[in-house]
């Protein structure tokens, strides 16, 4: 498997990188807490657009990526629209989804681009092929609110992904038991170990998924999301006390 590098940040190897999301809705709070969670060294700093009050106006969504480019300095940024069908805050269709999507990608504002894999096949390469021509890397999605798929099936979701040119496929999924939990981490493993040949993101939601969270580097995720503010997700802790959790499994390795 290779490693990403993105600015100064290397995805797929040592411990997994902490991605922390913006969840403000205005523009004064949005810098706000781009200010403050830069003091947390995030390794990327995600801005959930679908919380944005302005997210309707290409225009705003241009001027205010300006301006997370500066307030987040030299730390990576990543954009996602998160939709309603999978757990975003705004219903928008899919025309609009997909012209956002590219519209953030032209600025050259931001280093990452989260597309989600259901888009539909066209669109998603459509998105890729952008994406390519502007230097933007693309981390391609799915999360299932409701259930843990199984096995073959996750497995299935992420080659897809890979196949469809994502640098970086990743699934987030619901689990109903511990056995979830172990089917999404079997999967992880199996997926890293005879299928990627990229970093690949894999999460097990809520509280029963946080080892999930935190087992990246033993089971193959490259990246794990953590709380700032605000948690954009089930499961997701604080920033500081992911990190010292991280760097203790990696010490102990």
């Amino acid at each position: 498997m290779q490693s990403i590098t993105i600015r100064n940040t290397v995805i797929g190897e040592g411990l997994p990188k902490i991605i922390v999301p913006l969840m403000a809705a205005g523009e004064k709070e949005l810098l706000e807490e781009t200010e403050a969670v830069n003091r947390l060294r995030p390794d990327i700093i995600e801005w959930r657009a679908d919380v944005y009050e302005h997210v309707d106006s290409l225009d705003a969504v241009k001027g205010m990526l300006e301006k997370l480019r500066k307030a987040a300095g030299a730390t990576p940024l990543l954009f996602t629209f998160r939709t309603h069908k999978e757990g975003g805050n705004k219903v928008i269709d899919d025309r609009f989804y997909i012209e956002l999507l590219k519209t953030a990608i032209e600025t050259k504002h931001i280093d990452l681009a989260d597309v989600e894999l259901f888009t539909g096949e066209a669109e998603v390469k459509s998105i890729v092929k952008t994406a390519e021509d502007n230097g933007v890397y693309v981390v391609m999605s799915n999360h299932d609110f409701h259930q843990t798929p199984k096995k073959e099936e996750i497995i299935s979701r992420l080659r897809n992904m890979q196949a469809y040119g994502a640098h970086i496929p990743k699934i987030a999924v619901m689990p109903q038991s511990t056995e979830d939990v172990f089917v999404l981490l079997d999967a992880t493993h199996t997926m890293k170990t005879q299928y990627a040949d990229r970093p690949i993101i894999t999460m097990s939601m809520a509280g029963t998924g946080l080892i999930s969270r935190l087992a990246g580097e033993v089971f193959g995720s490259a990246c794990t999301f953590g709380a700032g503010k605000e948690a954009s997700a089930p499961g997701q802790i604080p920033v500081e006390e992911l990190r010292s959790v991280l760097s203790i499994l990696n010490k102990h390795m």
